[in-house]
């Protein structure tokens, strides 16, 4: 449990810096250019969700993390992923949650700086990468790993 605490600690903790650093570098600056013509850092505020989608629509967005992050912390305690792929997904959706919550919460928009223009997507931030890569993690693991880990604690159960 403390690790788990200790592990959205740091992704909320990474994101607020790196959100910081853009508001405060990155803006003064306009863009930086990491690799030119295909990856910068720019300062955006983004008051919907990835894409831009549902702009102005702040407190169902709060209202909708805070009832996510009550539904993977239940999971977490009711030992629905049932290994560490399954907890660490959940973990990583729940501290960008919470990175991107603070953001709406405190300045009622989320600040954006990843601009990768060689495929024309979307700005994003630290806290959207682990939501992403923790749900694609916990979709890993449901669809692939649950169903094994089930057989096979059944199995042993079986056996004693």
């Amino acid at each position: 449990m403390l690790l788990s605490i200790a592990l959205v600690t740091g992704i909320i903790a990474l994101d607020q810096l790196v959100k910081y650093w853009a508001l405060t570098v990155v803006r003064a600056a306009g863009e930086i250019p990491l690799i030119d013509g295909v990856f910068y850092f720019v300062y955006t505020e983004n008051r919907g969700a990835a894409f831009s989608i549902l702009q102005g629509r702040r407190w169902f967005f709060i209202v909708m993390t805070v009832v996510a992050v009550a539904i993977m912390v239940w999971m977490l305690k009711k030992d629905y992923a049932r290994n560490l792929w399954g907890r660490l997904g959940i973990l990583f959706v729940i501290g960008g949650a919470l990175g991107n919550f603070i953001d709406r919460m405190r300045l009622g928009y989320v600040i954006d700086m990843f601009d990768f223009r060689l495929i024309n997507f979307a700005v994003f931030n630290v806290a959207d990468s682990f939501i992403v890569v923790g749900g694609i993690m916990v979709v890993i693991y449901f669809l692939f790993m649950d169903e094994k880990l089930r057989k096979a604690q059944q199995h042993e159960s079986d056996k004693n």
